[in-house]
């Protein structure tokens, strides 16, 4: 299948902990773009260009998943035919791309939708149809490919069809659609197939031609996913009607980006991963098509040794990026640290200090605030002040899992007490910590955990740096290191669950959706900066309000009673409408 079920599910079927084509280019880029970026989360403002690369993609799969009437009779009619539906296509794309540029809270400076132009996003679609166009030429000149008697039979040579608006969609996980049967989802647009013995006709070859894509129809993740669960990818296009497998990236600009030396490493990492989903499967050509050109870019696929090797390389990578950052991030980082901003996508990452405390490359922070320090006023502390990793004693009295924690993925829990204070201990993310209910049993002692709170209730994460043992495994090894294990040890009634902080917001993004089952989903997360550390700051759902809407990066906020939750091995702190109070200390002269 071009697509899979999410291993851990979750609203988006989405892990910071888990590989990624996008991560793993940024990561080979420069390793602190990545950490601020993917596992931080920290943003730059948004361009019209990142908006319209995905809703420009979506019209494309939409006008390949059309059907040409029978009629057509020459490649100059197909053209014609699918030209006419471009301008619409077209328009649809911008709409789509405005809505959200409005809903977008941060947009970069002097970036304007007014410059936005619908015959340019015709331009686009125009020449990706001529790279698909391409193909539907040579299957009609191979007569249909080895595929054609198949189709015509009825029989469809994939366990996934290529999506066709005449076609019902396919769900990663339909038992989670509502209401399935009862919809409609076919337009008028039937498939005629002619006799077996004809020659292969253009509507044919069309319809054998056309690539797997991703289906605008379907809200659920189309994602490829690692056995293991520890890498995923999504996939923008599978050519197979030669009998051959080809992925193919779609890339709006073109081949002269700054971003273009990792397309064959996204494209590579591809290959590996549909190797590693399809039973050993070797595809036989990667693509990159640019649609302002239109340029296809072709690269050599990756041996069974290559893959092999590429398979230690992923996992390493993705261990290493797993190891990096615990507790408050700092920002600026020491030179030593930080990049020299000259990789594509570098802004953050290269923002440092030197030996005499002067802040070096600036300018992103420059349109931002003028502040370089922050007067921490009681009873606020500094970010660098909030709890990382805890040991805490005690005996679980129930388990229970996976079932949903506060972002719908499944997770396991358990019950810890000591003394007359109880409370709960539970993956920070799915599969982090998998061997929970695996552990000792009575007296036992967790290491390395992560303090916070939910619904205002204490509760402890563990994720892959955590450890429970037995009592006595437990003072053995802090006698071998000659300390006592007691003086290492916070009572769980006594935990530190909120913090009280303030700062200058440096991003923040809305994020909208849907999950699994259709239900809505909404998150704004923005991040603090007390002039030398940086935290997440995260409000989901009705917990929103429109003060916090109101905030633009630059403003200088307040939060009292932030509950502390952690991502990925990161502070999170979340703002809980009923206990955590948000005060304006003041905005930036331009807002």
């Amino acid at each position: 299948m071009p697509v899979g079920t999410p291993p851990l599910g979750g609203p988006l079927g989405r892990s910071r902990s888990r590989l990624s084509a996008s991560g793993l280019t940024t990561f080979l880029r420069c390793q602190r773009q990545w950490f601020l970026g993917s596992k931080l989360g920290l943003s730059g403002p948004t361009t019209p260009s990142q908006i319209l690369g995905i809703v420009i993609e979506d019209e494309l799969c939409g006008l390949m998943m059309h059907r040409p009437d029978a009629s057509i009779n020459s490649l100059t009619d197909l053209t014609q035919w699918i030209a006419e539906k471009i301008p619409e296509a077209a328009q649809r794309a911008y709409d789509a791309g405005f809505a959200s540029w409005q809903d977008s809270l941060w947009h970069a400076e002097g970036a304007s939708w007014d410059d936005v132009d619908v015959s340019v996003l015709e331009e686009k679609l125009r020449a990706g149809l001529t790279l698909f166009m391409e193909e539907v030429n040579n299957c009609f000149n191979q007569n249909g490919g080895p595929y054609l008697r198949q189709f015509r039979r009825g029989e469809c040579p994939f366990a996934v069809p290529s999506p066709a608006w005449g076609d019902e969609p396919r769900f990663p996980v339909p038992e989670k659609v509502r209401s399935f049967g009862m919809r409609t989802w076919a337009k008028d647009e039937p498939m005629n197939w002619l006799d077996e013995s004809a020659p292969v006709s253009w509507h044919e070859a069309w319809e054998i031609a056309r690539p797997w894509v991703k289906d605008p129809r379907v809200h659920q993740p189309q994602r490829l996913y690692h056995p293991e669960g520890w890498a995923a990818g999504e996939l923008d296009l599978v050519l197979r009607w030669d009998g051959r497998i080809r992925l193919i990236d779609i890339k709006s600009g073109d081949p002269t980006s700054r971003f273009a030396a990792s397309l064959q490493h996204q494209l590579r990492f591809y290959a590996w991963l549909w190797h590693e989903t399809h039973d050993g499967t070797l595809v036989s050509g990667m693509e990159g098509w640019y649609l302002n050109g239109p340029h296809r870019i072709e690269f050599e696929a990756p041996s069974e040794q290559e893959i092999t090797e590429m398979t230690t390389e992923f996992f390493a990578t993705n261990k290493a990026m797993q190891n990096m950052g615990s507790g408050p991030v700092a920002l600026p980082a020491p030179l030593g640290e930080a990049c020299d901003g000259e990789a594509a996508g570098c802004h953050w990452c290269s923002l440092s200090i030197d030996e005499n405390g002067a802040f070096i490359n600036t300018e992103l922070l420059d349109t931002i605030t003028p502040i370089r320090s922050q007067k921490i006023s009681s009873p606020s502390q500094p970010l660098s002040s909030i709890p990382n990793r805890v040991n805490v004693s005690g005996t679980f009295t129930g388990a229970w899992g996976p079932l949903p924690n506060h972002f719908g993925e499944p997770v396991l829990g358990a019950m810890l007490v000591s003394g007359g204070a109880q409370l709960t201990v539970e993956e920070s993310e799915p599969g982090s910590f998998s061997h929970l209910h695996d552990g000792p049993s009575g007296h036992l002692v967790i290491l390395n955990a992560l303090p916070g709170v939910w619904r205002g209730s204490p509760r402890l994460y563990v994720d892959d740096k955590s450890q429970i043992l037995s009592l006595n495994d437990a003072e053995s090894m802090f006698e071998q290191k000659g300390e006592q294990l007691h003086l290492h040890l916070t009572r769980i009634g006594l935990l530190r669950t909120r913090a009280n902080v303030e700062g200058v917001v440096l991003s923040l993004r809305k994020r909208s959706g849907v999950r699994l089952d259709e239900k809505p989903w909404t998150m704004l997360a923005m991040h603090l900066w007390d002039g030398s550390h940086v935290v997440e700051i995260a409000s989901f759902g009705s917990s929103i309000t429109g003060q916090m809407e109101s905030i633009r990066p630059g403003d200088e906020i307040k939060l009292m009673a932030a509950e502390l939750g952690w991502r990925a091995g990161l502070p999170q702190l979340r703002m809980d409408t009923r206990k955590t109070r948000l005060t304006m200390k003041s905005t930036p002269p331009s807002s």
